[in-house]
């Protein structure tokens, strides 16, 4: 066997290996960011659901006083 032809053998054969090294690196890091941007997504929906469980518990203190004030107003008609 020639010197080159063992040369290139080993070339590709080392080079393959490099290649599918590198592709599994890539392939991580593309998944790590697309893993963040759906737990940036996840975090964003959680605040705006924060949010608005803030905003019916106030509408729904608002309507209990309002409640309250008619059973006063019906209680002094009776």
């Amino acid at each position: 066997m020639s010197t080159n032809v063992y040369v290139l053998t080993l070339s590709l054969v080392l080079g393959t290996v490099l290649i599918v090294f590198v592709m599994r690196y890539v392939s991580a890091t593309i998944q790590a960011k697309a893993r963040l941007a759906h737990e940036d997504t996840f975090r964003q929906i959680a605040e705006k659901a924060a949010a608005a469980q803030v905003e019916t518990a106030s509408a729904l203190a608002e309507i209990r006083s309002r409640l309250a004030a008619v059973e006063g107003i019906l209680k002094t008609v009776e």
